[in-house]
């Protein structure tokens, strides 16, 4: 065999294409990486620091502080106070169950707590920090602190909770705050209420819920790897909520509730120069510090077996059969369409029929009141002259002119969740019930009763229109607003309701007449509740009755029901009656009637006011 003859020359060129080739490709692999390098080191050079300082630096929003709510003369009935709350980072914690589990170990919270921090954990995104416990205790806020190591992701947030010093005074018109729940998270901005635990539920505190939560700031931290705090960044702080000025008067509330301690009811008193709302009551009441961080199931069992329903809220909510209360609207309109004169009397036998029918209604006095006029009308509580008035009338021509007045719609006060009553006409019977209207429907709703349902704020607003020579304002509770203390008050302007409703004076001048013969005439129905008054009053006592005659008992009583337990006692009026400066509306449930049982009480407010307008 022969050995083949060794090519150096070809081996070295082999040798030279490889080493050109592979200095190729350690050149091209260099420049692959400094072309990333490049990318990563300036092309994307803020996108990598900004995800550096993610992991390092943390944004925590900072809650603003809610705004003040006041009284008209500066008396605060809503304010903030420090507190410490136990909140959680979902994403820094490993396991969940089981980071609840040990800090139930460190610090008490119970079953429904845990249920609401994980409703909450399930609506909102992971990185978030969510409240678990309000209102840390000194002890609680000491053995946390010495456990702190153990729990990462869980820290002690600092914060300024809610609280209402006046108590029960004023739960009904002010409202509270509570925890935002799950249902009210799609509703919210989530910008803007990042790091916020608390929003309006009820009262003032939803009403202006946007003007009482300011702006959210925002707080950028240095943190080590367990996310413990070493250094503040930067600060942008947040704006406070607007401070609000009401127009209740809180002596004024605080002796109507005095007032009508032991009973059950409502009262509404207005200013007719402007619809500011004096006073707002509801009885019985319950203390609205229970609900802002929580109230306990057994707590709040005990309120819905309270005696009284505290939680109804009835002068906002509440429906009355406004009875004869109504009388002095259903006369102007008789006046104002032209069917009646003032100097135009009846004769009053006690009863009164359609023709051509032999069902009777009667008058509330036996034998009748004999010859009465418009005025002897309103002050003897006539009802066969609003029978017949309301006959002619007709209940077309009697809705349209009543509604006028505000009746069977919302007044527009502000709060959430106000009733509009009914003011019954024939189309509304006809959509509610399937049923056609009835001559002696008509008659009835003539004196306020029947399907005719009236709320605390419509007769308030109505009966200011008759006090105020017919112009009508819409009631308000907040009547000037604060951005700070360091700034001057904005006071906002009345809110009329169209032009004055009453076209001749002479007419709104009878009924004035009629309205303070109630209360000082010779025959007056309320002449009682103004002996020895030192000022002109006027007035118009109502009485609705609320079970009937012929029942010896009613569902929910251990015995017979007294007489005066039947009725709904109710009363407007305002005075002075030659310059009206304050109107109430007032309604006593199982009470006697309108003049034994809310007038007296009227004229105590009455008495009340005019001695605090004096008083420094």
């Amino acid at each position: 065999m022969r050995t083949p003859i060794k090519d150096n020359e070809a081996e070295s060129a082999q040798f030279q294409r490889r080493a050109v080739l592979s200095l190729s490709l350690i050149v091209v692999a260099i420049l692959i990486v400094l072309a990333r390098f490049g990318e990563l080191m300036v092309l994307r050079h803020a996108e990598f620091a900004a995800r550096s300082d993610k992991n390092r630096v943390k944004l925590q929003p900072l809650a603003p502080a809610r705004g003040l709510i006041l009284d008209r003369r500066g008396v605060i009935l809503a304010d903030n106070r420090p507190a410490y709350r136990l909140e959680l980072v979902p994403e820094q914690v490993a396991d969940l169950d089981a980071t609840l589990d040990a800090l139930g170990e460190v610090i008490a919270f119970d079953a429904e707590e845990r249920e609401r921090f994980l409703e909450l954990a399930r609506a909102r995104r992971r990185f978030q920090s969510l409240p678990l416990k309000l209102r840390l205790s000194d002890d609680e806020l000491a053995r946390f602190a010495l456990e702190r190591y153990r729990f990462p992701g869980v820290d002690v947030v600092p914060y300024l909770t809610r609280h209402y010093p006046q108590g029960p005074l004023f739960a009904h018109v002010i409202g509270y705050v509570g925890r935002i729940d799950v249902n009210e998270l799609s509703g919210l901005d989530a910008k803007r209420y990042a790091g916020t635990t608390h929003v309006g539920k009820t009262g003032i505190e939803r009403h202006y819920e946007s003007a009482l939560h300011g702006e959210v700031g925002h707080l950028r931290v240095e943190t080590n790897a367990e996310g413990r705090v070493l250094d503040e960044l930067d600060r942008s702080p947040p704006s406070a909520g607007r401070h609000l000025y009401l127009s209740l008067d809180s002596r004024l509330q605080q002796a109507a509730t005095d007032i009508m301690v032991g009973k059950v009811g409502a009262l509404v008193a207005l200013d007719p120069r402007n619809g500011d709302v004096l006073a707002f009551v509801s009885v019985p009441s319950y203390d609205t510090n229970l609900f802002v961080n929580g109230i306990s199931r057994s707590d709040y069992q005990a309120l819905l077996e309270a005696p009284g329903r505290p939680l109804f809220n009835r002068a906002l909510q509440g429906g009355y059969e406004p009875g004869s209360t109504l009388k002095p609207f259903v006369a102007l309109a008789g006046l104002e369409l032209g069917l009646r004169t003032s100097s135009d009397a009846i004769y009053s036998t006690g009863v009164f029929q359609i023709p051509g029918q032999t069902l009777t209604f009667r008058d509330w006095k036996r034998g009748g009141h004999g010859r009465v006029d418009l005025i002897e009308s309103l002050a003897q509580s006539v009802n066969s002259y609003y029978y017949q008035l309301a006959l002619e009338l007709g209940i077309d021509r009697m809705h349209a002119y009543l509604s006028t007045f505000g009746f069977g719609a919302p007044t527009g006060i502000d709060l959430v969740g106000e009733a509009s009553g009914i003011l019954p006409s024939r189309s509304w019977k006809r959509e509610k019930l399937d049923q056609p209207w009835y001559p002696g429907e008509t008659v009835i709703a003539g004196i306020g009763q029947g399907y005719n349902v009236a709320t605390l704020p419509q007769l308030a607003a109505a009966t200011a229109a008759i006090a105020g020579n017919g112009q009508r304002f819409q009631p308000r509770l907040v009547n000037a607003e604060r951005a700070s203390f360091d700034v001057p008050i904005a006071p906002k302007p009345p809110l009329p309701v169209g032009p004055p409703l009453v076209k001749n004076p002479e007419h709104l001048l009878a009924v004035k007449q009629g309205l303070e013969a109630v209360m000082h005439g010779p025959t007056g129905t309320a002449r009682a509740a103004a002996r020895d008054v030192n000022y002109r009053m006027a007035g118009k006592t109502g009485t609705a009755q609320r079970v009937s005659r012929t029942r010896d008992g009613a569902e929910g009583t251990t015995g017979p029901r007294r007489e005066g337990q039947r009725n709904q006692a109710l009363f407007v009026g305002y005075a002075p009656a030659e310059a009206p400066r304050i109107v109430v509306a007032l309604v006593i449930e199982q009470g006697d009637s309108g003049s034994l049982a809310a007038a007296p009480v009227a004229r105590q407010i009455f008495d009340a006011w005019f001695e605090l307008e004096n008083a420094p």
